[in-house]
């Protein structure tokens, strides 16, 4: 039996694994603050409480070391499936008592540390069960099998949950409160029974994973291990202005993130554009996280056709200048829906495209050295925390500006990343197209 799992096809087992992986993600740091937001909440609680749970994403670069020493890698992701199934239906479950929220955020948060732990076993059987070819090879199917996770919760369930408010529950889908209770949990109950279906899957076709050459043989050695992770990274030359691009570069993006869904559901009365969530989940979470797939790829291909150093400020302005569009918005207040959907299409468009040179800046400058992976991944976190910080202020400040103020405001924090963008060092060599379009390597 063993033998035979691992001449499975990764094809049996990628796509699914990393869908899991993302569905649980965005459920827990997106579609949570759209359920505060339908249960009532107001704007300010409602992103703080949903970015508060991006904190074990933050730091799971700190434990993933000794995730690597016990077991096997498909141990933890089946457990972490179990646990996330187990727990999206405790949350529907505990939504049915007097005073649920904080069972809720406790579930919450208890369920993101564990949802950070299938990323770092996910991640581990990809690396380790693949030969670097494989790996490349795989590498499109796992980033759109990761994307797809965003638009079935983002998309999917949030359309799902206003139809279920509406028709089936018979509430009126303009008033905010404790009526949204029914539709959630059945959205909570669906999700689990997925995530659950998921770990039985993976049960029968993922790999166990190697253990990787560096592998910690105690708690001490992980230690050891990752402080000195910490010391070679500061070591590197221009390493603090490389984190204030890691910080930096997605500000303003961090601001919108959760502001963008209220705007399109507040009523006009407040300011928003008075969607529904059925048209919020077509929109925002349909046609937007197609917009973004569709820009990655075109600006993947414009960098690796042009070379990252003589983009990045390019693509700096691709992320921020078109967040405009929700100015503009919050100013008119279209009710075309073709106008509202053009605006999100475009500033999502924009911000993939612009996207890819961060994660590749991070790969080719920040991430080489003795600690690779790891250094990416505090890169990563680096970026993680930006959305934290600004998720948890966004809410309060934009209710103390309104829309209209606040949208200026995330205009005024694309400064701080077009600064970081123009001063990133370039400190290694990068893949560059010759004159045949082949790649050669260039001086930094």
């Amino acid at each position: 039996m063993h033998a035979r799992k691992q001449h499975i096809s990764p094809l049996w087992w990628v796509p699914t694994g990393y869908f899991t992986m993302a569905l649980g993600y965005v459920m827990l740091t997106s579609v949570t603050a759209i359920m505060f937001k339908n249960l009532g909440m107001d704007n300010g609680k409602a992103a703080q409480y949903s970015s508060m749970l991006i904190l074990a994403y933050t730091i799971k670069p700190l434990f993933a070391p000794f995730v690597e020493m016990y077991r096997t890698k498909k141990f933890f992701v089946l457990c972490a499936q179990v646990l996330i199934g187990a727990g999206f239906a405790g949350v529907a479950l505990a939504m049915a008592l007097p005073d649920y929220m904080a069972f809720l955020m406790a579930i919450f948060f208890a369920l993101s540390f564990v949802g950070a732990t299938q990323d770092i076993a996910s991640d581990g059987v990809y690396v380790t069960s693949l030969d670097a070819r494989t790996q490349s090879l795989y590498c499109g199917i796992q980033s759109l099998s990761w994307n797809v996770g965003p638009i079935v919760a983002a998309g999917g369930m949030v359309w799902l949950s206003g139809r279920l408010h509406t028709d089936v529950f018979g509430h009126d889908a303009s008033v905010f409160g404790p009526q949204w209770i029914d539709a959630w949990r059945v959205i909570f109950f669906l999700v689990a029974g997925m995530v659950l279906l998921m770990a039985l899957w993976h049960a029968r076709v993922m790999p166990d994973g190697a253990r990787a050459a560096n592998t910690p043989s105690s708690v001490g050695d992980a230690g050891r291990i990752l402080a000195d992770a910490f010391v070679t990274l500061f070591q590197k030359p221009g390493v603090w202005r490389m984190i204030a691009f890691a910080f930096l570069f997605r500000l303003s993006i961090g601001f919108l993130e959760k502001i963008g869904p209220f705007f399109m559901v507040d009523p006009a009365s407040r300011g928003g554009l008075g969607l529904s969530n059925e048209v919020l989940g077509i929109v925002y979470g349909t046609w937007g996280l197609a917009a973004v797939l569709l820009g990655s790829l075109l600006g993947g291909l414009y960098v690796a056709r042009r070379g990252l150093k003589p983009t990045l400020f390019i693509l700096c302005c691709a992320v921020n200048i078109p967040n405009v569009t929700f100015l503009l918005m919050s100013i008119y207040l279209p009710t075309s829906l073709l106008v509202i959907g053009a605006g999100v299409i475009i500033e999502k468009f924009f911000f993939g495209f612009g996207s890819v040179g961060f994660m590749i800046y991070l790969m080719q400058q920040l991430a080489p050295g003795k600690y690779t992976t790891t250094h990416y991944a505090f890169g990563t976190g680096v970026m993680g925390l930006c959305g934290l910080v600004t998720g948890v202020a966004s809410g309060h400040l934009q209710e103390a500006m309104g829309y209209i103020g606040y949208f200026w405001f995330v205009m005024a924090a694309t400064i701080p990343s077009f600064i970081a963008t123009w001063y990133a060092p370039f400190h290694h060599a990068e893949a560059a197209p010759d004159s045949s379009g082949a790649a050669k390597a260039v001086p930094a």
